[in-house]
């Protein structure tokens, strides 16, 4: 049976092409029978990776029957995965994220999680030598998750070795790191064609602070003006949005990649009491920037207070 590798929902670079990578080097290093396949529509900066290495979009899958070999990338969280995860084989999780709990495997698994910026980065160590193998495009792909994941070692999860690792493959591929890194955030900065739902929850994770339920979503862009001139439907949407997903409160966090700050939009007093709390933000009006905070992993989620 095929082993299917996918990564979370509402998948961003990393969650798209880190189940290419590794299904790639399973495939033709290992010889397993594997598919790369998404819980979801790529976001504009994933879809920009896959045009630009010709990669085939791996198909988003529907359903997930009870048995199917599964390995899991880039996240270890059940709420970011299929609601029947658990009757899955899993094989293996491969990730950089805090353990979450809540997975049951079949048995013994292989896990690799470690305090790295990005997913791809563990998996071109973990290929060791043979990360030599792996072809232009698939360079091109763990390239583009480790910047993507950094947003070009702004990020304060970026380790020397994400940045070291991302240099070895620029220079084998013959890139220049900012430019190439330019035209991938201008494709993450076009959301022109989303709705408000879907910019909401196209790069977002739930997450529960001492009762009340969050979904944190985090829109990184070269272009913050754009969105925010579309700060008054994304409030309203933010409330159905809310409501469909079954949480307490949606916030809302506008990066500007280039002044490595972020606009939370504030829309009531629960928000306006989380950017006081947890930021030491001064809360004048339905916006407040919060300066140097890039990461929803390091920076938002661990600071998260009502």
């Amino acid at each position: 049976m095929t082993t299917l590798v996918f990564g979370h929902k509402s998948p961003d670079t990393d969650s798209t092409g880190s189940p290419i990578l590794w299904s790639w080097y399973l495939n033709e290093v290992k010889g397993e029978q594997t598919e790369p396949v998404l819980l979801g529509e790529p976001n504009t900066e994933a879809t920009f990776m896959l045009e630009n290495w010709d990669l085939p979009k791996p198909r988003i899958l529907e359903d997930l029957p009870a048995e199917t070999p599964v390995v899991i990338v880039d996240t270890n969280n059940p709420a970011e995965l299929p609601a029947n995860i658990n009757d899955a084989d899993i094989r293996a999780i491969i990730d950089h994220h805090k353990l979450v709990g809540g997975l049951e495997t079949k048995g013994p698994i292989d896990i690799t999680v470690r305090p790295l910026a990005c997913t791809a980065t563990i998996m071109v160590d973990l290929m060791g030598e043979d990360a030599a193998k792996m072809p232009d495009a698939i360079k091109g792909a763990a390239l583009t998750c480790i910047l993507s994941d950094t947003l070009e070692f702004r990020s304060p999860t970026t380790t020397a070795h994400d940045r070291e690792v991302a240099e070895r493959l620029a220079a084998e591929l013959e890139l220049d790191i900012s430019a190439y890194a330019a035209d991938m955030f201008a494709a993450k900065s076009d959301v022109s064609s989303f709705s408000d739902a879907e910019l909401i929850r196209m790069d977002s994770k739930e997450y529960e602070v001492d009762g009340t339920k969050f979904r944190v979503s985090v829109l990184e862009t070269t272009a913050p003006g754009v969105v925010l001139d579309r700060k008054a439907s994304l409030v309203d949407s933010m409330v159905d949005v809310a409501k469909e997903d079954g949480v307490d409160q949606v916030l809302l966090f506008v990066v500007d990649i280039l002044n490595e700050e972020a606009t939370l939009l504030v829309p009531n007093d629960l928000v306006k009491t989380v950017a006081e709390k947890s930021f030491g933000a001064t809360v004048d009006g339905d916006t407040v920037v919060l300066p140097g905070i890039m990461s929803r992993k390091k920076q938002i989620i661990p600071n998260l207070k009502v």
